[in-house]
């Protein structure tokens, strides 16, 4: 029998995340927005209730919280502000790798160090001639001695600016393609140099920052996994990562929806509210269906990492449709509300900005659909000409 029915647990933390989007998040997430802000004093309380890193193994000082478990929360968050979430989960999408490749000491110290006291990690690699193509990334990593010396430039890194350690991918092996890349964990002291902070279109709130590694050096034993295995090590990484996406995209696209029913309740025009248009009724079906689909989708591809199974397809279909499903449900919003929709003063306004990323980063629309049509055709077979991180991080 299938059946997603939330256990108790489940449901504690879907309000626990709920009460505190609504109470911590949606109060200040425009002002946030506005000014291009990083939310320090949100991301404090959210690390003080327990909402950061509970995918950490209880081992290191996390949670130990399942796949399913972090999208009920990761669609919560975002319902508040997907720029805020982005922020929040971001140490989820750094620690992935170390997790799956770190050695035992590292992982008690990197992981360990989030759970410690509020500290941030970010996932680096994306660059600025290798976004969907990862293989024709120019970052470095020359071994000599005991240590790797790391040099380029990654683009796109959130909470780039404020990270105390980052996930860096780079080749010892330059000429290699996808089989010359290696995983790193390298902390901001070592040398990181924050070069900017990018202006966005969308999820203001979240840091988004180009790092520059110039002659930094790391101990050889802050390699993940094995030398020249990393592109291996980042997809099995965005398999992890993307329900969370798709369940942020979810979270958009109901929050528009909810303010898009309730305004059309609201507005009259021909002597009634504009509710009782059907041309209305069924552009606010068509968003109800789409951010249930979107749901059903994130918490089947949740749900197979869970059972130890591969998600791969799953996950794509998920982060795919929900992101597609978002840019459109948060411009029919927007239409739903007419000229009120375009002006800042209104909420879908911001919620439509904030959607487009979802279709963008850990990987484009279009290379969910590769990986889809090739999983499809050939299953169980993973394409390594797809370099499938896209922009973002």
């Amino acid at each position: 029998m299938i059946d997603f029915t939330l256990t108790d647990e489940q449901k504690d933390l879907r309000d626990l995340a709920h009460d505190f989007a609504a109470k911590e998040i949606r109060p200040v997430a425009w002002e946030y927005d506005r000014d291009s802000t990083f939310p320090h004093d949100v991301i404090k309380k959210a690390w003080d209730v327990g909402l950061m890193n509970a995918h950490i193994p209880e081992e290191y000082g996390g949670g130990g919280l399942g796949t399913l478990d972090g999208v009920i929360i990761e669609e919560e968050i975002a319902w508040g502000c997907s720029g805020i979430s982005t922020s929040l989960a971001c140490n989820g999408l750094a620690c992935a790798p170390v997790a799956l490749g770190g050695s035992e000491e590292i992982k008690r110290r990197y992981l360990g160090m989030l759970t410690e006291e509020l500290k941030l990690a970010s996932f680096c690699l994306t660059e600025p001639e290798a976004g969907s193509d990862v293989s024709g990334m120019r970052t470095t990593a020359v071994r000599k001695g005991d240590k790797y010396v790391l040099n380029g430039t990654k683009v796109f890194i959130t909470n780039g600016s404020h990270a105390d350690w980052y996930t860096v991918y780079a080749k010892p092996d330059k000429d290699a393609g996808h089989r010359g890349i290696s995983a790193f964990v390298v902390p901001r002291d070592a040398g990181v140099v924050v070069d900017k902070k990018e202006d966005k279109l969308g999820q203001r709130a979240s840091d988004t920052a180009m790092v520059s590694f110039n002659d930094v050096e790391i101990p050889a034993d802050h390699l993940l996994g094995e030398e020249n295995k990393g592109f291996k090590l980042a997809m099995m990484t965005l398999d992890r990562t993307r329900p969370g996406v798709a369940a942020a995209a979810t979270g958009v696209a109901r929050a528009a929806f909810e303010f898009a029913r309730d305004y059309s309740k609201e507005r009259v025009q021909f002597g009634v509210p504009i509710a009782m248009h059907q041309a209305i009724q069924f552009m606010i079906a068509d968003m109800a269906t789409k951010v249930e689909a979107s749901r059903l989708l994130t918490w089947q591809s949740a749900s197979l990492l869970d059972q130890g199974r591969s998600n791969t397809l799953a996950s794509s279909h998920a982060k795919r449709f929900a992101a597609d499903s978002a840019m459109e449900v948060t411009t029919d919003a927007v239409q739903v509300y007419g000229g009120y929709g375009f002006i800042k003063d209104y909420p879908v306004e911001k919620l439509m900005r904030d959607a487009k990323i979802m279709q963008l980063y850990e990987g484009t629309s279009q290379i969910q659909r590769l990986v889809i049509a090739r999983e499809t055709y050939m299953p169980r077979r993973t394409p390594a000409s797809l370099a499938t991180a896209g922009a973002g991080h």
